[in-house]
């Protein structure tokens, strides 16, 4: 019963997290759109108010017209919206099932003992520590180097070796799926924190100048329209990266390699140059910037160079005989190693193996996740080795039979 109703907070938690990401990400993008588009007016009354962009759009029938102020307005005349609720439900959400799915379970889906053999309650705070650890190098970098001469490219720089590091950590300490989808937490925790401690702090402060009814020096304010722009700018590059680690766990190939951090650094790195092509292609249309077709070109080229390295082998032809394999032989294997999960009292995502004849119609599903991914056991917390698994592998290609 306790196993069904997990199963339910899962899918509710992941069906709430990604409708906020989707909402936070989409307001993310659209906000680099317009700053990449807005023109500066010629009409004397938007340059008199402070309007230092502005643009014309059409959708749903009506106009639009954004208009950007490079400094405070004199007055809001409407409700003023505030855009940081979708960031930190995607991010509460996002830590929610990542409590349910890892931290609760983390015996099964955090740990590899063959990788780290560690209590479940070390391995989880150890997790969680990564997530703080990673926001506050992130931060430190941004605070010392983010506004010094070349400072974004030195940002770069440098978080790229903190991620390259944080993803050979994260697969040498967890599971590879676990492992995946940390190094996609630690970013989206920076992600959250950008607007929860230096955006929305900043635009609050700007705010409380405007609408005191005292006078204010908005020169003074600017560096905080400038950091809020900094992290902003950090995020939608971060986006991406951060998709495809959510993603990459629902694929083994990707999470079970040798060189699963190469991957994981490599995939995230394309997608981060390839967001840059479109964050440059709006400038580039305007004369802003220049043609942005080399940032997707070798984002394109990288993945393309991922999957070529990851193509599978032509079969070897063996000159010595493959022994024959028992069925007897499997059913010892799956009843040693499989049938605390999928036995009569537990059949988890409802795969029960505790008859020939359940082995038998589970037999593809076993191979695959047995012999082919060896994603099964869940971090091999039963020890099944090599050689059995080859077994398996042997006795399915012969035609899992049952005698």
């Amino acid at each position: 019963m306790e196993s069904y109703f997990l199963e339910w907070a899962n899918l509710l938690l992941r069906w709430v997290h990604v409708i906020t990401a989707i909402a936070w990400i989409g307001s993310s993008f659209y906000f680099v759109f317009l700053d990449n588009n807005l023109q500066k007016p010629n009409s004397p009354d938007l340059l008199e108010k402070g309007v230092g962009g502005a643009m014309w759009a059409v959708h749903g029938g009506g106009f639009y017209n954004p208009q950007k102020y490079m400094v405070a307005p004199k007055i809001i005349h409407t409700k003023l919206h505030w855009f940081y609720w979708e960031a930190y439900s995607t991010w509460l959400s996002g830590f929610a099932l990542f409590t349910v799915l890892y931290l609760y379970n983390a015996g099964t889906f955090l740990i590899d003992k063959s990788l780290m053999d560690w209590t479940p309650v070390v391995a989880g705070s150890a997790a969680v520590g990564l997530l703080v650890a990673f926001w506050l190098v992130y931060d430190t970098i941004c605070r010392v180097f983010g506004f010094r001469k070349n400072g974004e490219l030195i940002v770069a720089g440098l978080m790229l070796v903190v991620v390259a590091f944080c993803a050979w950590l994260a697969n040498e300490l967890f599971a590879g799926r676990a492992a995946f989808l940390l190094v996609g937490a630690m970013i989206a925790t920076v992600m959250s924190a950008n607007v929860f401690f230096w955006i929305i702090p900043g635009q609050r402060k700007v705010v409380a100048a405007m609408t005191s009814g005292e006078a204010y020096d908005a020169n003074s304010l600017a560096i905080h329209g400038k950091r809020g722009k900094q992290r902003s700018v950090h995020n939608t590059y971060f986006t991406l990266p951060v998709i495809f680690a959510m993603l990459s766990n629902h694929y083994s190939f990707l999470y079970t390699h040798e060189h699963r951090w190469v991957l994981l650094f490599v995939m995230m790195l394309a997608g981060a140059l390839i967001r840059q092509f479109f964050v440059q292609r709006h400038a580039f249309h305007l004369g802003r910037a220049a043609n942005p077709w080399p940032f997707a070109a070798v984002g394109v080229v990288m993945i393309l160079g991922v999957i070529v390295a990851l193509r599978p082998a032509p079969p070897k032809v063996s000159a010595v005989p493959v022994q024959p394999v028992s069925f007897a032989q499997v059913q010892s294997l799956v009843g040693q190693h499989c049938i605390s999960c999928h036995g009569a009292q537990l059949q988890m995502k409802n795969v029960r193996l505790d008859s020939p004849e359940l082995i038998k119609q589970h037999s593809q599903n076993v191979y695959q996740q047995v012999a082919v991914t060896k994603q099964m056991p869940m971090g091999n917390a039963t020890g099944l080795t090599d050689e059995d698994r080859a077994l398996i592998g042997r006795w399915f290609v012969a035609g899992a039979k049952l005698d």
